[in-house]
């Protein structure tokens, strides 16, 4: 049968001041409203019922999409008590699901992406379980066309078509890393690379094998918790065990050596939701191109901006400012060059060296 796993253990650190490491983006309504975890459980429809949905997160968030999404029972938290990237996750995932179906497949998605429409989307899932059941030794993942050089996204490139129909699908010739400009430019107009989406639909049985594999120090932590389940001694086991995997993302641990990888072009459309530049995207635009998402706001000569607040009644007023970021929270404000994105992160690495944690 099919599972889906959510990945949403991530901290959303482009989104700061509105994503912190207690309430990241996630769980936060960032476009109006649901939350970005439960839009995603939402776009699951009828495609997998809640007894076969799981989420995968830490320890700190638990207790939040626990809240968010009642509909899920307590034992669908897959809960990490260390961030160790996401091939360790995807394998204690991978192991839980195992544990309810021996023959499940898993649609495997993260939490915070934009996707629609939602049936288009089920049935591309639905497409792709349908080639892991035609060869269960296949590991498919759905690529996004590009329609930009981007330099912030991983590129997929592939190789012999599989099938043409309802989607067009290829084996991958290789996993490329984020290029720089002028190589991003060439996969671009070469019109055989996709943007990699990290959604991904695979055997459980056959995930855990890959990782076997490419990973043999990792699948002896995870066998050993997996050991211990249901035991009075699980939750040592997984702390101690899960604590002591090596870091490494499921792309470079597994799916740059797996030599049996398919890509599905995706049908839907889709947007990573990355930084606050994604809004511009996602909402409609004033008439000098801002996007305001401020109950109170003046502006006078300003363009090109992405101006947040949920303050009912803090006003906010801009005048002649272009392409800025500007988000107000209770405690913090940001105002940045909306074309520096990738900065927003340092500013988290230096509050962290200045030890103001309580604004993280």
């Amino acid at each position: 049968m099919l599972h889906a796993v959510i990945m949403a253990g991530g901290a959303g650190t482009r989104f700061w001041p509105e994503s912190r490491i207690h309430r990241p983006k996630q769980v936060v309504d960032m476009l109006g409203g649901r939350t970005m975890i439960q839009a995603t459980v939402d776009r699951l429809g009828n495609l997998v019922p809640p007894e076969r949905t799981y989420v995968a997160t830490t320890a700190v968030l638990a207790e939040q999409i626990a809240e968010q999404l009642p509909q899920l029972s307590a034992e669908a938290l897959i809960v990490e008590p260390c961030k160790r990237d996401t091939a360790p996750c995807i394998g204690l995932a991978a192991a839980r699901v195992l544990r309810d179906d021996p023959d499940a497949v898993m649609a495997l998605m993260p939490s915070d992406h934009v996707i629609e429409p939602d049936e288009i989307f089920r049935e591309a899932i639905r497409f792709a379980s349908a080639l892991v059941e035609e060869d269960p030794k296949r590991l498919v993942t759905f690529g996004i066309r590009p329609t930009y050089p981007a330099e912030t996204f991983g590129y997929i490139e592939r190789a012999a078509p599989l099938s043409g129909e309802p989607h067009p699908a290829y084996a991958v010739k290789k996993f490329h890393e984020k290029p720089k400009a002028d190589v991003a430019k060439q996969y671009v107009e070469s019109g055989k690379f996709y943007w990699n989406s990290g959604i991904f639909v695979w055997r459980a049985d056959t995930i855990l094998q890959a990782i076997a594999q490419f990973q043999p120090k990792m699948i002896e932590h995870l066998e050993r918790i997996a050991e211990a389940a249901g035991l009075p001694k699980a939750d040592e086991v997984l702390k101690r065990e899960f604590a002591q995997i090596e870091p490494i993302s499921i792309d470079l641990g597994v799916m740059e050596h797996a030599s049996n990888v398919v890509v599905v072009e995706a049908p839907f459309g889709w947007d990573d939701m990355g930084s606050w530049r994604a809004m511009e995207r996602l909402r409609e635009t004033d008439s000098h191109g801002n996007v305001i998402d401020v109950a109170k706001y003046l502006g006078l000569n300003t363009t090109g901006s992405v101006i947040r607040s949920r303050q009912p009644n803090h006003l906010v007023v801009t005048m002649g400012v272009d392409d800025l970021v500007i988000v107000v929270t209770p405690d913090a404000t940001l105002v940045a060059n909306k074309n520096d994105e990738e900065s927003i992160r340092q500013i988290t690495r230096e509050l962290q060296e200045r030890g103001w944690t309580e604004y993280l």
